[in-house]
């Protein structure tokens, strides 16, 4: 028949718990010996009786072995806890993006027009007044940029005009010189000369003339 499996509790008796306690301090310090003998580990044990008796065994310095445990128990904790912050961190952070990234879609969709079932009186006010400024803001862009394309055709167009004015001149000028060179030979050799060098210039004005001109019909249609 096996045994019957004893109740662990506080022994009342003073005596009887005296005496189960060096039985038992006696047991695990061998325990403790033939764990560090067997399996060459390093073992510490301190065990404080209910009187304040110290009893220890180590099978090195004790002090030595506690210092060793301090270091590793804090090494490990503070590696520890250094991943749990940067894991929560992170997890916070997360959270934080993922319900921004909800909230402009949430607020582009009711810019298009779309999922306004959920928005009350007070938001489709506030979604309107939103549109609204955003397009008075567009057509103020748009009206600034037609006035600078306005004035750049403009002082283009002046431009064009003295151009024309000037290649005008000039070629009434040469005409000038053309209807001389008709005159009767006697001429002196110097105008003959000028004339000469004007021929191929006034060719060149007339065709800058005709370019200019095209140009500016077609900017003005």
């Amino acid at each position: 028949m096996g045994r019957g499996k004893i109740e662990i509790k506080r022994i009342e008796n003073n005596t009887n718990r005296q005496v189960t306690f060096c039985k038992r301090r006696n047991g695990l310090l061998k325990k403790a010996y033939e764990l560090s003998v067997l399996c060459d580990a390093e073992v510490a044990l301190i065990v404080f009786s209910s009187r304040g008796r110290v009893y220890e065994y180590a099978n090195n310095n004790i002090r030595s072995t506690i210092d060793r445990y301090k270091k590793a128990t804090a090494d490990s904790s503070n590696a520890y806890t250094t991943q749990e912050i940067n894991a929560q961190f992170y997890q916070q952070e997360s959270k934080k993006l993922r319900q921004q990234i909800q909230m402009l879609q949430s607020s582009n969709r009711h810019l298009m027009g779309e999922s306004l079932g959920s928005l009350n009186v007070k938001e489709l006010k506030q979604l309107e007044s939103r549109l609204e400024r955003g397009i008075t803001r567009i057509r103020g862009k748009k009206h600034e940029l037609i006035l600078a394309e306005t004035e750049n055709l403009q002082k283009r167009e002046i431009q064009l005009e003295q151009e024309n004015a000037c290649l005008r001149a000039k070629i009434q000028e040469n005409e000038k010189l053309q209807q001389l060179s008709m005159m009767p030979s006697g001429q002196d050799f110097a105008f003959q000369a000028y004339l000469a060098r004007n021929v191929l210039q006034l060719n060149m004005m007339r065709m800058l003339l005709l370019s200019c001109s095209h140009k500016k019909t077609l900017h003005l249609g």
